[in-house]
């Protein structure tokens, strides 16, 4: 492809927006800071119009020391941005491994400060006052593109489509920026009909080179933004590999990473498990005012990246084997991963309700989680939420502020006995939220979506059914666990890993933390506690020091 496009009066110039929204997307870096960088990079002069790397392609951070950068859309060959002298281009995707949006060329008379992306995650970690400040655009410049809807990823089709939805939860879940074009937006979907071949029924996705991919699933749509595997596979080695990135692997992994260890984080859906979905948060130290779900678990991702651990998306775990070395690893796509040690930080699954409808009806109105993509198809409407933890307390709370009326079936007498005392006060007091005692599930009707949800009230006798256009079930989960029993896993009657006192199980060099562990307490900050402190035990297991902890492990078949 050409790289000779020139700016135009529709580019945006990286000069003109003065340290970017919220000042910290576009910083001056400060002459030590400059240093700092040219001491891990290598200084280019490359002619005007050169492409620095394409469009699909991974790239390395450039600063501009004199000329520019002209960043290419290619679905139209038209320059539509611009880095200017003394600014750097860049973003959270190229610590991760992604992608460019954008194609790269240099502008006339430039010159350029390259600096490599293994020496660029080796600073981050190192140096912490270049390092923050990088992090802190990196970090804006992706929110930033995340809520512009731009980033090379559109999303297509029309708006009752399951795969459509399913498409739109997983990027959003990954932080993907992207954005969605309906067929009902004739304008919209003209255009991109006029850039590439898409199809005229289904869901499909556009990448930056303008590939079509037509009901792709999670893995082909994560591997076309590189959230894959390092390639070639022989570079699948780590320190620990860490199962599952929920509050416990993530923090397993910042701390892994911080000290030294080569990590791994494997995950089916991508980072924050259950947690991840939570609408609000208001007793985790440290946030008074309270924090979403997915707020936690961008915190969390950041630091994880910015240590140098890898993040393996949507991928899971098949069959984990003893190894003279540590353990192997099998995906489910036949990828093989080794590693000196292992970390199941699995969590556990959503219960499914075997009531009428509810299957049927998955993603199409009955939803396991209250975020905001769930949340959308129910402004000004109502809905039912089915559970009396705390996690479906909070669906309601966060509900109420956006539908006309939320029903909160509860089958036990009382919320007290399985709610926090601060929920139960604030749902009570709520005037939108009517709370049902007593009260079971029995049927959810619709033909494509939820229209009606039918329950039994024992408190009258009777049953009673709302016109509804959701349905939230929020009433706990399970462990997921028996495929390790043939990895010789020991688990307690109810599934859930049975560990020693450094979380160590039945099998050496593999730990077990968060909600998975027998005994554990679940909450958002005992799994982030476990998950920090197991670290300490990997350590011991890979310098040689198992034996101490052999008092501690599990026996087998239980304690």
């Amino acid at each position: 492809m050409s790289g000779t496009p020139v700016p135009d009066d529709r580019t945006i110039h990286s000069s003109d927006l003065g340290g970017g929204v919220d000042g910290s997307s576009w910083p001056r870096l400060a002459q030590s800071e400059r240093a700092v960088l040219a001491a891990v990079g290598d200084v280019v002069r490359p002619g005007a119009g050169d492409v620095l790397w394409e469009a699909g392609d991974p790239y390395d951070l450039y600063l501009v020391v004199e000329g520019g950068i002209h960043l290419i859309d290619r679905r139209d060959d038209r320059v539509v941005f611009v880095i200017d002298e003394g600014d750097f281009v860049g973003e959270l995707g190229m610590l991760m491994h992604q992608p460019a949006y954008l194609a790269g060329a240099a502008a006339p008379q430039s010159v350029l400060l390259r600096v490599p992306i293994a020496s660029l995650q080796r600073l981050m970690a190192t140096s912490s006052a270049v390092g923050d400040t990088l992090m802190r655009a990196f970090d804006a410049r992706r929110r930033l593109l995340v809520l512009a809807g731009e980033g090379g990823i559109v999303l297509a089709g029309d708006e009752d489509d399951v795969d459509l939805d399913r498409l739109r939860a997983f990027a959003e879940r990954n932080g993907i920026p992207h954005r969605t074009v309906l067929r009902s937006d004739l304008a919209a979907w003209g255009a991109l009909a006029g850039s590439c071949e898409v199809p005229e029924h289904g869901a499909c996705v556009v990448t930056g080179r303008q590939r079509v991919l037509v009901r792709p699933t999670n893995r082909e749509l994560a591997v076309a933004f590189g959230l894959d595997l390092p390639q070639p596979p022989d570079q699948a080695h780590c320190d620990v590999l860490i199962i599952g990135a929920g509050p416990a692997g993530l923090a397993a992994a910042v701390y892994g990473a911080s000290e030294g260890l080569a990590v791994i984080l494997v995950d089916e859906l991508g980072p924050g498990g259950q947690a991840g979905t939570s609408s609000r948060i208001e007793n985790y130290l440290g946030f008074p005012h309270g924090v979403s779900g997915g707020e936690l678990t961008r915190a969390g991702t950041l630091q994880v990246v910015k240590f140098g651990a890898r993040i393996v998306t949507p991928r899971a775990v098949t069959s984990l084997a003893r190894t003279p070395d540590g353990f192997r690893a099998l995906l489910d796509d036949e990828t093989e991963v080794s590693a000196r040690s292992a970390v199941l930080a699995i969590g556990v699954q959503y219960r499914r309700l075997d009531v009428p409808g509810v299957a049927e009806l998955e993603g199409r109105g009955v939803y396991h989680a209250a975020t905001e993509l769930e949340v959308r198809e129910c402004v000004g409407r109502s809905v039912v939420v089915v559970g009396g933890a705390n996690s479906a307390g909070q669906a309601a709370l966060f509900l109420a502020a956006r539908s006309e009326r939320v029903h909160l079936l509860v089958r036990r007498e009382r919320l007290e006995e399985t709610m926090s005392s601060y929920l139960v006060h604030r749902l009570l007091e709520d005037p939108r939220i009517t709370v049902h005692t007593r009260s079971q599930l029995v049927a959810v009707d619709g033909s494509d979506h939820v229209e009606g949800v039918t329950w039994r009230d024992e408190n009258a006798r009777s049953e009673q059914r709302i016109a509804a256009t959701g349905l939230f079930v929020m009433i706990g989960a399970v462990p997921r666990t028996d495929w390790l029993r043939s990895a010789g896993v020991d688990v307690d009657e109810r599934g859930f890993i049975v560990t020693g006192d450094a979380y160590d199980t039945s099998v050496p060099g593999l730990f077990a933390v968060g909600d998975v562990r027998a005994g554990s307490v679940k909450r958002v900050a005992s799994a982030v506690g476990e998950g920090s402190v197991v670290i300490s035990a990997v350590h011991a297991h890979l310098a040689g020091g198992t034996e101490r902890n052999d008092a501690a492990r599990p026996a087998r078949n239980g304690r």
